[in-house]
């Protein structure tokens, strides 16, 4: 297991012009179900389609029709809750949130308010290597989403798109431990990656897979421990919600202005109304929506064309057996098996596909080696071209063939980045290239030794100077490796020129 230390939440400390303030967030994450159907027809979810394609007569609340709970979409649900160690009610059931918006055809969501089913969780939020911050997850429920209002097609009308409409979405509800803005943006990081490893949700932000409505409010220093004795919210401030927030870098930015605006309202002397804001990144401030709903003003009742939600604990059982090694055990893993640091181990497990790719790279071989040209040389060249690890030239094999060269002592470090370039612009066999190419290290210290016998033979002036002072014996270095054209071993280099020039 890593060596890790876990620190109560730290607030972020806002000096105003009175008094100091601090921070308290909690996060709403809404994360579309990864399934081929919707949660209650069986419409195809597919990202991109024509408008209005992806509709059955249920998503469009057409008279007499009713909806048919989807298996999958329970199951991902299930296997969400057990990744983050949460609590699966046996018994849940779906209720009717009553309220009038366009892309909404049925004039009702159906969702889960007072039977979840999942319960409580956690997750660890990764600070920094070695610091890892406890938020403790109250319930996620299950929802079907709205359509979407197209409001800049033409100057007088708005649109509407209900391919989205019944596409399931999972409510991962967070209590209110969060502390700072770069807290809360990790926590959605770390939401995501779990979720990503699960495969309960793609996570892509800007396809609207993976959204997070945020929750702040402000409070004097001492007032949050107050409340975390007593649970009693009074000791809180009002709480804004800033809705539909899709980048970790909006949502750092939202927090700080809006607690900057509380801060002014109730140092000012007025009062902070509880409303749903949106945040305008444009003019970096957040606005207000509409005044925030009650669950009595939804007039929430239990939906009466769908029966409770009944699951056997078997079944729960079978899913937690598939359940796939999680971000947290994957990086334990490799810093245990292969001898990496953990924040190498943080980078290579950021993402599946990743850690997936290493670890077949690194499998019988040098862990931090191959960790070093993964990392430093791959990844960066990616980056470079805007590409990730699925669309990388390279593969795991022909990466590992770079590494076993140079283990072997049969390329040096130099040739082999000369050799992923090939490989990566060309393709082909690593040890074939070496061997067609020429490119082999030069091992043979008869070699070596002509090579420096003849550029001391033409530059004594600079002996002198590097028998004077030692750390001039790195040009003899360099002009060897320039006469062998970058082929001579380096240690070799260096144990002959130092043998030769007596030093």
């Amino acid at each position: 297991m890593l060596d890790l230390t876990y620190e109560p939440p730290k607030p972020r400390v806002i000096v105003g012009a009175r008094h100091d303030w601090e921070l308290v967030i909690g996060m709403e994450v809404h994360a579309q179900v990864a399934s081929n159907a919707k949660l209650f027809s069986g419409a195809s979810t597919r990202f991109g389609a024509e408008p209005n394609s992806n509709v059955s007569f249920i998503d469009a609340a057409m008279p007499g029709m009713l909806p048919v709970i989807n298996e999958f979409c329970i199951e991902q649900a299930v296997r969400t809750g057990l990744g983050l160690k949460a609590q699966i009610n046996l018994k849940s059931a779906f209720d009717r949130k009553n309220y009038f918006y366009p892309d909404l055809p049925q004039g009702y969501q159906i969702s889960q308010l007072y039977h979840p089913i999942v319960g409580e969780g956690e997750i660890l939020v990764d600070m920094e290597p070695g610091i890892a911050r406890l938020v403790r997850i109250e319930r996620i429920h299950m929802e079907q989403d709205a359509g979407k209002s197209i409001h800049d097609m033409d100057p007088n009308m708005s649109f509407v798109d209900l391919n989205r409409t019944g596409v399931c979405l999972m409510e991962i509800v967070s209590r209110p431990d969060i502390r700072g803005p770069e807290e809360a943006a990790a926590y959605v990081l770390k939401m995501r990656q779990i979720l990503r490893y699960l495969g309960t949700c793609d996570g892509n932000m800007q396809n609207g897979n993976l959204r997070a409505d945020v929750n702040v409010s402000i409070c004097r220093p001492g007032q949050y421990e107050k409340y975390q004795e007593t649970q009693d919210f009074s000791h809180l401030g009002t709480r804004c919600e800033i809705k539909n927030m899709n980048s970790m870098r909006f949502i750092q930015a939202a927090i700080e202005v809006e607690a900057r605006r509380q801060i002014a309202m109730v140092e000012g002397g007025g009062e902070v109304v509880q409303e749903t804001r949106l945040y305008d990144p444009d003019k970096n401030e957040t606005r207000s929506m509409r005044s925030k709903e009650e669950a009595h003003d939804y007039r929430y009742f239990p939906d009466p064309d769908l029966l409770p939600l009944e699951i056997e604990q078997a079944w729960v059982d079978q899913i937690a057996a598939t359940l796939p090694e999680l971000p947290d055990a994957k990086k334990a893993r490799f810093v245990l098996d292969f001898g990496l640091s953990e924040y190498d181990a943080s980078v290579l497990t950021a993402e599946v596909a990743n850690a997936a790719y290493f670890e077949e790279a690194a499998r019988g071989r040098d862990g931090k080696l191959v960790a070093n040209w993964v990392i430093n040389e791959l990844f960066g060249r990616l980056k470079k071209e805007g590409a990730d690890i699925t669309t990388s030239p390279v593969s795991p094999a022909q990466l590992g063939g770079i590494v076993d060269l140079i283990a072997s002592d049969a390329i040096s470090g130099k040739i082999a980045k000369d050799l992923f370039e090939i490989v990566y612009s060309e393709g082909g066999d690593p040890e074939k290239i070496v061997e067609e190419r020429g490119m082999k290290q030069v091992t043979d210290t008869g070699a070596i030794e002509a090579a420096v016998d003849q550029i001391i033979a033409d530059n004594p002036a600079q002996v002198e100077k590097a028998k004077a002072n030692p750390k001039l014996a790195g040009w003899f270095v360099g002009q060897t490796m320039k006469a062998t054209g970058g082929k001579a071993n380096p240690k070799a280099v260096n144990e002959i020129v130092s043998a030769k020039l007596g030093l």
